[in-house]
């Protein structure tokens, strides 16, 4: 089986405002639309300060996708939970849940960028144990414990509501190397490595039973292209769009290349998407990226060689009309096609 994704993160350089908004309408368009073609979810990322326009509010999105689609998963991957109040965190991320049915999941991050915590007046140096902390918290809100300090006026301890429609909360992952997987053993959470790694899947589930904790889900990245576009002429694509695509990769490199010396919080990959091409040229050789006619994705899907099609139709300010047609040859050339296959 293969596992279809479509990505929004709204990296768009130089965009305007105008055009700002109009890729924030089009992607609750697309979202519709692989909602209604049969994707099995939507992500949407997080991060701050980028001048790029990179999505900092996934919380917004999130809610926004969920009201214009019925079926679909929608993943927050990742949310980096440090930068936020534990229990305003909990009410919204509640709150949420209700409103898309417990369609929403989240992988709970602790990101890699110092500015990102600088810009939310947050400790850099203290925010794994911020994160427990704040885990900790958020449980306890979901199970309807009171929190917080007693009110100064000697009023009774409150518990926050509404209760998240998922019992008991909804989906939730840690992310990140073996720092992450002994946290999320110790908190008997699921957890979600940053590489398909046989090793820290073990040390995940060692440390939850040496926590009293049955092991929960672990989902590992699927090997193959971070990306994947679906066009007509490959090469026409590449000379038009791979622009788009480089500053994607440069933009992630960038923050890669920035990572704080003293960071041991993973595995030395910061980013799902790892990319050293200096030109569109290298872009395309290295196979990050990949963009195939209908055919060649049905062939690659049919002899297991992907086992995920991840698409970014907006990926660094990609043209709205080409992410359309990308998704538009994949709902009506190449997933028909790989369904069938699957009931013969």
């Amino acid at each position: 089986m293969v596992y279809v994704v479509t990505r929004f993160d709204f990296r768009a350089p130089y965009a305007s405002a105008d055009q700002r908004r109009d890729r924030y309408r089009a992607a609750l368009d697309m979202a519709r639309f692989a909602d209604e073609t049969g994707h099995h979810a939507i992500n949407v990322s997080e991060h701050h300060g980028s001048p790029d326009g990179y999505l900092p509010s996934p919380l917004i999105a999130a809610s926004a996708i969920a009201a214009v689609t019925e079926r679909i998963q929608i993943a927050v991957w990742a949310l980096i939970a440090p930068l936020y109040d534990p229990v305003r965190l909990a009410e919204d991320i509640a709150v949420l849940d209700h409103v898309a049915s417990g369609r929403v999941s989240y992988t709970f991050g602790l990101g890699y960028r110092p500015v990102e915590y600088a810009l939310h007046s947050r400790e850099w140096s203290r925010r794994g144990a911020r994160l427990e902390e704040q885990l900790r918290t958020m449980l306890a809100v979901w199970r309807g414990e009171p929190v917080g300090t007693d009110p100064a006026d000697g009023s009774t301890r409150m518990s926050a509501h509404p209760l998240p429609f998922s019992d008991p909360h909804p989906l939730v992952f840690l992310g990140g190397g073996s720092p992450a997987a002994r946290r999320a053993g110790r908190l008997g959470m699921h957890y979600q490595p940053q590489v398909d790694d046989p090793e820290l899947t073990r040390l995940y589930r060692a440390e939850c039973r040496a926590h009293g904790h049955e092991p929960g889900l672990v989902v590992a990245p699927i090997p193959g292209p971070a990306t994947v576009f679906c066009a007509e002429d490959p090469d026409a694509f590449w000379a038009e769009h791979g622009r788009h695509l480089l500053a994607d990769a440069r933009g992630y490199r960038a923050w890669q290349d920035a990572r704080h010396p003293g960071d041991r919080s993973g595995t030395g990959r910061s980013s799902f998407v790892h990319s050293d091409a200096a030109t569109v040229e290298d872009l395309r050789a290295e196979g990050v990226y990949l963009v195939a006619t209908p055919d060649e994705l049905v062939s690659r899907v049919r002899t297991g060689d992907l086992g995920l099609l991840s698409c970014h139709p907006l990926c660094g300010g990609l043209p709205i009309a080409a992410g359309w047609e990308s998704m538009r040859l994949l709902a009506d050339r190449v997933l028909p096609q790989i369904r069938e296959r699957g009931r013969a």
